[in-house]
């Protein structure tokens, strides 16, 4: 299957619909998901067109990946998660919603269960803990 360029990461990358936006290297970008299963639920991309980790290159993986635990640990650190998920999926039997790869990276809490997937968030609860966030990837 081809990559689509309309996909939302897509346009997200090239500025032309709004994202709460946490960290960003050279290679990635990490937002927060607007439909979060626990608060602080990030989401991390390459910032390269792939549709998933089938047709992902070396690079992309790696980059994605080490940017995967940089948040990671800033959520161990810094936000006091006793631990943390991540969640990929690839293509629709695999539970891929949008397809351009990514990393669904969510701090965890001893006895916090998760919510149900495709609930809109809370705005200001998203933006309090990107603003968390933020602090914690800039030590």
């Amino acid at each position: 299957m081809e990559y689509d360029n309309d996909n939302i990461f897509a346009k997200i990358l090239r500025n032309e619909i709004p994202a709460e936006r946490v960290y960003e290297d050279e290679h990635t970008l990490v937002i927060m998901d607007i439909m979060p299963r626990v608060d602080g639920h990030t989401l991390v991309i390459p910032k390269t067109p792939c549709r998933n980790m089938l047709d992902a290159s070396a690079e992309q993986m790696s980059t994605c990946l080490n940017t995967v635990q940089k948040v990671g640990r800033a959520m161990m650190d810094k936000l006091g998660a006793d631990g943390i998920s991540v969640q990929q999926f690839n293509e629709e039997a695999g539970g891929q919603v949008v397809f351009h790869l990514h990393y669904h990276v969510l701090p965890r809490t001893a006895g916090e269960t998760l919510r149900s997937p495709g609930i809109m968030g809370d705005s200001a609860v998203i933006e309090s803990y990107a603003h968390k966030l933020r602090a914690a990837l800039a030590d």
